[in-house]
């Protein structure tokens, strides 16, 4: 490979024209050759023993040129920008400038990362308030835990009442004629829970045990199944039980029983404790956020719209990969959905556009700073992967190069920076606060 231009174009773009030699373009035919001759009918003789050149002769000379240039291109392309000396973002747009027996030559439009202006990013201020924690939040919890330890007690001796959760079934028709969806057996129903169409559980209140009987409702008008919105219908059912939920008491046996602690009152403080640690993170976090849009305001840079696409196809394919885990694929969500890719993209931009802000500002602190990741915190880091993935130590390396994750380190040092060095404080009126 041999590069031949670099220009500067446009403002952070440059065109280059790089060429691969003769010979090793003619190994690359060669195993274009190699590849395809099976493929190919050449008279005279069997599939797979035609001469190269008697391929060559019937097709034209370029019939192997094609598969040739998918081969050395990459690494031809990779070496030039490593000679041009361009930190290259996106994907660049590449012309075949001539191919011929005596070699191929290149000519390549490529995006840089912009040069980036940015002062003023240690102590920052940013107002950190920390949510305390109140006595009906640490009550809240409790009684949730409360609610998931409660048992069910059935009930025999009297009629259905709001609050109970009944079992029953039920048979539902419009104008005699059954429905779809509107019949069930043993269904659990909460009575003031609002699960069932308006009007149904109310009606159930006051049946007994093994009583059969009507429910006449009408759907609402806006309800999904149009076929039966704003339609009047019956119910036929019958109740087949009762029960109710029974809470425990809270007492220190209720916290031995729901935790690690002794009394109630243990119990109490460590969720205390648990909300407050949980308040400090958000408080953090915010911080970090209302950091970070200071940071991209303090930046100045020409940046090339193809960082911006190219972050925007990175948080698709992120999206992607999130709706498989859940096994969704990305053309089955936007069906759901009724959205288009590039409805979907749209929706990323703004998302991506702050990403890639946030990381050349990062970046360029870094560079001030003369920030560098140490060896023993690169490997630390190669065995997070490792044991977070359960994929061997030596397979992580292979995937990830040490000057990515030594790139990521250093901006996380940036931003550990800035953090350390701004300057937080409570609103005022929070200050005088107390937890509880």
């Amino acid at each position: 490979m041999s590069l031949s231009k670099k220009e500067l174009t446009a403002p952070n773009q440059y065109e280059i024209e790089f060429s691969v030699d003769k010979e090793t373009f003619a190994k690359a035919t060669d195993a274009a050759y190699k590849k395809n001759v099976r493929k190919m009918n050449v008279p005279g003789f069997r599939p797979g023993k035609a001469p190269k050149h008697v391929i060559e002769r019937m097709y034209g000379e370029g019939v192997f040129y094609n598969d040739a240039i998918d081969e050395v291109l990459p690494a031809a392309y990779e070496a030039a920008v490593k000679e041009a000396e361009l930190d290259t973002v996106g994907q660049p747009e590449i012309d075949i400038v001539s191919v011929g027996a005596d070699g191929v030559t290149f000519k390549a439009k490529v995006a840089v990362k912009p040069d980036v202006e940015i002062d003023n990013y240690l102590g920052i201020k940013a107002e950190k308030k920390v949510k305390r924690v109140l006595k009906k939040d640490i009550d809240d919890e409790v009684k949730r835990v409360q609610e998931r330890n409660a048992r069910s007690v059935e009930i025999t001796d009297r009629a259905a009442q709001d609050g109970d959760t009944v079992n029953i079934d039920y048979a539902g028709s419009v104008d005699g004629v059954a429905f779809d969806g509107g019949t069930a057996n043993g269904q659990s129903l909460k009575l003031g829970s609002g699960q069932f169409i308006p009007g149904f559980e109310e009606q159930v209140v006051g049946k007994k045990i093994g009583e059969e009987f009507d429910v006449n409702v009408t759907f609402p008008t806006e309800y999904h199944a149009k076929d039966l919105a704003g339609k009047a219908a019956v119910f036929r059912c019958k109740l087949n039980g009762i029960s109710v939920s029974e809470l425990p008491a809270l007492d220190d046996e209720f916290a031995k029983d729901v935790s690690e602690f002794d009394t109630l009152d243990e119990y109490k403080a460590d969720i205390k404790a648990k909300l407050q640690e949980k308040n400090a993170k958000a408080a953090d976090s915010e911080v970090e956020s209302k950091l970070c849009e200071e940071l991209i305001k303090l930046m100045k840079a020409d940046i090339p719209e193809a960082m911006f696409v190219a972050e925007t196809e990175n948080f698709l394919r992120d999206y992607d990969n999130r709706m498989r885990m859940q096994g969704l694929d990305l053309k089955t969500y936007l069906q759901y959905t009724g959205m288009t890719l590039d409805q979907m993209r749209a929706q990323l931009r703004p998302q991506a556009e702050q990403q890639v802000k946030l990381r050349l500002a990062l970046e360029a602190i870094a560079k001030k700073e003369n920030l560098t990741a140490k060896a023993e915190d690169v490997e630390a880091e190669y065995k997070r992967v490792s044991d977070a993935y359960n994929v061997p130590l030596d397979k992580v390396k292979e995937m990830i190069k040490q000057e990515d994750i030594e790139a990521d380190m250093v901006v996380k040092a940036a931003m550990d920076l800035v953090k350390a060095k701004a300057v937080t404080k409570a609103p005022a009126k929070e200050k005088a606060a107390d937890a509880e």
